[in-house]
């Protein structure tokens, strides 16, 4: 829904806020990067893999895998298209991913669409920093590994780059100091009213 709301010019926030305000019979979800932990982005599969014992398809889910396993990709697409705008690629690009735990507020990095994040930003030939203060150094996990620690979340620090996409809100940011202070913003987890394209710039 996030992407088609994007195409039609609507914010998906003021919808999910609106929604909200019905009496009963609604519970909100918001959109992310897509899901992590151990799991939402597993164990649904294996659901699929015992139905087709018995002859039977699980569409949906496959689909909502299908889906939920695109969003990095999608996130890329948007860096892209602002960095394009400002006459900027992001090859060599300076990016730092604010926020790799796969929640706010917590330091669980398991299945993390964060860490796709970087990954494909690297493939693009970005420099790709992050910052968590739940992960002070990349852990080593199963199939990915960066070889790099958070950055403090300082003026000093946050002015060296071109790009900050926030993958994880986490409450100890100071989201009042980035925006000030950072060109460009791929907002993903909704932090600022006015991003609903997920571009804020300084």
């Amino acid at each position: 829904m996030k992407i088609v709301a994007d195409k039609m010019g609507i914010n998906i926030y003021e919808v999910i806020d609106a929604a909200v305000a019905k009496l009963f019979g609604f519970t909100s979800y918001y959109p992310g990067l897509s899901l992590g932990e151990h799991c939402m982005p597993i164990d649904p599969f294996y659901f699929t893999w015992k139905a087709r014992e018995y002859g039977l398809n699980t569409h949906f889910i496959e689909l909502a895998g299908e889906v939920n396993t695109s969003m990095p990709k999608c996130v890329i697409g948007k860096l892209a298209d602002a960095l394009n705008r400002k006459c900027e690629s992001i090859k060599s690009g300076k990016v730092l991913v604010l926020g790799i735990a796969y929640k706010s507020n917590v330091d669980d990095m398991r299945e993390s669409p964060s860490v796709k994040l970087m990954e494909l930003l690297g493939e693009k030939g970005a420099i790709v920093n992050y910052s968590d203060p739940h992960i002070a150094v990349f852990p080593k996990i199963r199939e990915h590994y960066f070889d790099s620690s958070s950055i403090e979340l300082t003026l000093e620090n946050i002015k060296k780059f071109d790009c900050v996409p926030i993958a994880t809100n986490h409450k100890v940011f100071d989201y009042e100091m980035i925006k000030s202070h950072v060109q460009l913003i791929v907002d993903k987890r909704g932090v600022y009213e006015e991003s609903f394209d997920e571009l804020v710039r300084a």
